[in-house]
């Protein structure tokens, strides 16, 4: 949110672009926007983005990207989590793995990681997952068959 002279809060529309990384440009840090985003340039650090993230032609990320729609038109080093829509142009390439309810890639694109989809609210459970696994790094205990089994169940 950002605020005026008045000192109020005003909510940004997420179907404008509000943030760009000009070609040229190297951005080191994590970004949250409540519009959207678009990279010219390079960027190390994660987004989060209530609008749209589009990775223009010259574009180097080094980042994870949570967003309602993304478009990779340069690199993309990372993984993504679209909730709407991703789209990899034939210039694009993606290095990480994706969630998303839709996809679309171009023939010439390059895409090396793994991929799953459903509705937008399957991305953001399979998003969570993903995060909560990464977080937990404790094995679960070999010799407790019933438990790891009852926790298979409860997924279902």
């Amino acid at each position: 949110m950002k605020l005026r002279n008045n000192a109020k809060p005003v909510k940004l529309d997420p179907n404008t672009t509000d943030t760009l990384i000009g070609e040229g440009s190297i951005f080191e840090g994590k970004i949250r926007s409540d519009a959207g985003v678009r990279i010219e340039g390079q960027i190390t650090g994660d987004i989060e983005c209530e609008g749209d993230v589009t990775v223009g032609e010259k574009g180097v990320v080094h980042s994870n990207i949570l967003a309602r729609n993304i478009i990779i038109a340069g690199t993309v080093n990372g993984n993504v989590n679209a909730k709407n829509k991703l789209s990899i142009t034939s210039k694009g390439k993606l290095y990480g793995n994706m969630v998303a309810a839709s996809l679309s890639i171009e023939e010439g694109s390059v895409f090396e990681g793994t991929s799953k989809m459903g509705g937008p609210d399957k991305a953001d459970n399979a998003a969570l997952k993903e995060t909560a696994a990464a977080a937990d790094e404790t094995p679960p205990a070999k010799n407790n068959a019933k438990q790891e089994n009852d926790a298979v169940y409860k997924t279902w």
